[in-house]
């Protein structure tokens, strides 16, 4: 795994190629665990380092990104790890803290209406389906542990679905990155952005129904 500590100056955190190129490994496990586990985690690109992280991880890695090449033991081994650890943190702030813990400026990455959405799927579908399904959509994997501890959801409960959702999700995401990988070599870069972008448009499927109804809703009101 080459890890160019040299242009740590030119890396950026926002763009999940940067992260998985310059800081490898290292890099894929924070900002996973950032995600999951702090309201910061808004800001990064998880679903897509995830994905970017299963192709470094493959047989073409270094080829299509550059100097990434991760490990595949370790990479599906401390992912899941990761994203558990991360939860559990999330879990912790909200149950600590309360609802002060959102207690925030709103911004284009934070507002108080995903915390209104998240209690509602909470609330709807039950702590299984809101921890594993969530985990697939960008801003419900970093809001649904705080909210689950925000409401005093049973910490057995949470740790349950919390590690089963995590060990899906990471083993999914970067099991398609991986067999992509070969699929992909000497395609270009501009392939791999292409494929991304797909990745990132199907996890946002499910929220779908959900906008839809929303929208039904207000316009009932009306």
């Amino acid at each position: 795994m080459a890890t160019a500590w040299g242009s740590l100056p030119d890396m950026n955190l926002l763009d999940a190629n940067s992260v998985v190129s310059t800081l490898g490994l290292i890099g894929v496990l924070g900002i996973i665990f950032m995600e999951t586990g702090l309201l910061i985690g808004l800001v990064f690109p998880g679903g897509e380092v995830v994905f970017l992280a299963g192709i470094a991880a493959s047989a073409s890695g270094a080829e299509l990104l550059g100097d990434a090449k991760l490990s595949t033991p370790l990479l599906f081994l401390l992912a899941p790890v990761a994203a558990i650890v991360g939860g559990e943190v999330g879990y912790w702030f909200g149950k600590t803290y309360g609802r002060k813990f959102f207690d925030r400026p709103e911004s284009r990455f934070f507002n108080q209406k995903m915390v209104a959405t998240i209690e509602k799927w909470l609330l709807k579908y039950g702590p299984r389906k809101a921890l594993v399904f969530g985990r697939f959509i960008p801003f419900a994997r970093t809001l649904i542990n705080p909210v689950c501890g925000v409401v005093q959801l049973d910490r057995k409960v949470f740790s349950l679905w919390n590690a089963i959702g995590a060990i899906i999700w990471t083993q999914v995401a970067m099991g398609i990155g991986y067999f992509l990988g070969d699929a992909l070599s000497g395609s270009g870069n501009y392939l791999i952005v292409g494929v991304t972008g797909l990745v990132v448009l199907v996890t946002l499927i499910p929220m779908v129904p959900e906008i839809f109804r929303e929208w039904q809703t207000r316009k009932h009101h009306k």
